[in-house]
């Protein structure tokens, strides 16, 4: 017996829904699809059979059906299961051929009787490895492409996903575009990407950020389910984060007091692991390019999730460093060397996880937050060091806000690790997996940070001549900028 379910076209259900909503039934072993001239999807599910335990037996009895395909860990036991079945044949063959060798006695004859069957057993067991071997790394390649491949939806089911892109859905909007909350045929909640049509770099991120992310596998890096890519749409659509991104907590005093020390401290941790995995540990060097609070999506556990790699670099696991004249990022998170020269390395990132870090101490941000003085107007950064530099009043950079929750020389060496990741040349600054270590282990001597880059006084002059660099970013959108090289 199987579940049947229709849809109008309203819903425009592809297969790929078909089988996820098989997949959502523990109990459903098949399914079969179609789609009428009447417009309307009906997928039918089926359970186990009995009787026939094979998947033959499916299409004897309800027609032409898709069985489910075997999750990872199955095909995992499965492959287990061959190997040990390989072993021990091997075993049992050796075996045999020791105690036949040692029943005849050595001599003449016998030897060479004996290393005939031996010869002849190894022959076959080696066969029988190399046909394993090619079968088994087909089945690798064959499962690396599938992981590799997205799903792509149609616009339709896009549009009804969201209820036609409506208002009421708008989760908010970045430089490239706006993200809204949608709901799948299956109930399962996302977020969808809508690209600008009229920005002209949407192509390249659009192609950049799809083909990178689903390569990408990390606990705290975002989830890219699939895209669509129709009537001149350029749609990316992601796992759903329910508490939005880091700014929209750090950032407004009604919600900051949900964040208290522990919380951030775990959000700190898991961005440094997140950025790790990017620089040293994934297939290839990815630099991201544009580290930010409103790029760090937050799941129902408040456990942050990197996102928007439409800017992101990659290099081959052997480079480390590169120029290049398309400069794109977030003024105040971007470091000198790579806002005027246009050199990117691992320390981009660096410099932007160091502000990220002060931010979250601080829950101020670094651009366009400066400090009420009227002789020493600074930014972030150059706050932060002052206060560095004055005994005892390191502290008071943090949010009073952690005062009961927090722990005094943990936030202290935030703090000093931040300053570290955002000194002024990227030869002083640490890597990623030093930055963990600084952060973890309490006995270890962390070196005085130098001064920040883009420390000065900010006169009326200068904040003319800022505000017209590149293409001014609004509200820390993103920004573009062209270095002659």
């Amino acid at each position: 017996m199987g579940n049947e379910y229709v849809y109008d076209e309203s819903y425009n259900l592809t297969s790929y829904d078909c089988e996820r909503l098989c997949w959502t039934n523990c109990s459903c072993m098949a399914y079969t699809y179609t789609y009428a001239t009447t417009n309307r999807a009906t997928c039918k599910t089926y359970g186990p059979r009995t009787g026939k335990a094979k998947d033959e037996s499916y299409r004897e009895y309800y027609g032409i059906v898709r069985t489910r395909r075997p999750y990872p860990e199955e095909k995992e036991k499965k492959w287990v299961r061959i190997w040990s079945i390989i072993t021990i044949a091997s075993l049992v063959s050796l075996l045999s051929c020791y105690f036949l060798y040692k029943k005849l006695n050595i001599n003449g004859k016998a030897v060479k009787y004996v290393m005939l069957v031996v010869f002849l057993e190894v022959k076959k067991i080696l066969k029988l490895l190399l046909h394993r071997l090619r079968h088994f790394y087909n089945y690798i390649r064959a499962d690396n492409k599938v992981n590799a491949e997205l799903h792509h939806f149609t616009f339709q089911s896009i549009s009804s996903a969201t209820n036609n892109f409506s208002s009421a859905n708008k989760l908010g909007e970045g430089g490239f575009g706006a993200v809204y909350k949608g709901k799948l045929v299956d109930g399962q909640e996302v977020a969808v990407k809508r690209l600008s049509r009229s920005s002209e770099q949407g192509v390249k991120e659009f192609k950049n950020e799809t083909e990178l992310i689903a390569k990408l596998q990390h606990t705290n890096l975002v989830r890219l389910i699939g895209c669509c890519i129709e009537k001149k749409e350029k749609i990316l659509v992601y796992e759903y984060m329910p508490n939005k991104s880091l700014d929209s907590f750090l950032f407004d005093p009604r919600k900051k007091g949900l964040l208290d020390w522990n919380t951030r401290f775990v959000i700190i941790d898991g961005i440094a692991q997140g950025l790790l995995y990017l620089h040293r540990f994934s297939r290839l060097r990815v630099i991201h390019r544009d580290l930010k609070a409103s790029n760090i999506l937050l799941d129902d556990y408040l456990k942050p999730k990197i996102s928007d790699f439409g800017m992101a670099k990659l290099f081959g696991i052997d480079e480390s460093e590169a120029n290049t004249s398309r400069v794109v990022g977030t003024r105040g998170y971007m470091p000198p060397e790579y806002m005027l020269e246009g050199s990117v390395s691992t320390k981009t990132d660096v410099f932007g996880f160091g502000v990220l870090l002060l931010e979250i101490v601080s829950s101020k941000m670094n651009h366009g937050s400066t400090q009420h003085d009227a002789e020493h107007p600074l930014n972030l950064l150059g706050h932060a060091w002052e206060l560095w530099n004055e005994a005892g009043r390191g502290l008071e950079l943090m949010d009073p806000v952690l005062e009961d929750s927090c722990t005094p020389k943990e936030v202290m060496t935030c703090i000093h690790v931040g300053l570290l990741c955002v000194q002024d040349h990227a030869i002083d600054r640490p890597t990623m997996s030093e930055v963990i270590s600084m952060l973890t282990n309490e006995n270890m001597h962390l070196p005085e940070p130098k001064r920040p880059a883009f420390f000065i006084e900010r006169h009326q002059a200068d904040s003319a001549r800022d505000d017209n660099i590149g293409n001014g970013s609004v509200n820390g959108q993103s920004i573009s900028i062209l270095v002659a090289r």
